[in-house]
């Protein structure tokens, strides 16, 4: 009699001043309708928040938050087999460069 097979849920949770972030796919046109050619490189990449450690989570100086779409500088990421289907990079948050908002955050109304 065969065994059931269990499945196995499993997440990466990042530890320290890092982040996990899922890679936005690379652009292969610009807004122009310029086609790029596949070895350019920017040095900088776009991706979402997919998970923030605890460090990041409870210091009120590092305004990032899950799902937010984000900027980032890949030369420290650490890529993460997990997903096939997914290119997941651990980030260290002094690598995030910028943080893409539709609105203000509350606190800069004030003052």
């Amino acid at each position: 009699m065969a065994k059931a097979e269990r499945k196995v849920f499993e997440f990466v949770e990042p530890i320290g001043a890092r982040v996990l972030v899922r890679k936005d796919e690379p652009k292969r046109t610009t807004k122009g309708g310029i086609a790029l050619p596949d070895q350019s490189e920017i040095p900088t990449i776009t991706g979402r928040i997919v998970a923030i450690s605890a460090q990041i989570n409870n210091d009120s100086d590092i305004p990032l938050k899950q799902y937010d779409k984000i900027l980032f500088h890949p030369k420290n990421a650490i890529p993460v087999d997990f997903e096939a289907d997914n290119q997941l990079f651990v980030v260290p948050v002094e690598d995030v460069v910028a943080v893409f908002r539709r609105e203000k955050l509350p606190e800069e109304d004030k003052g």
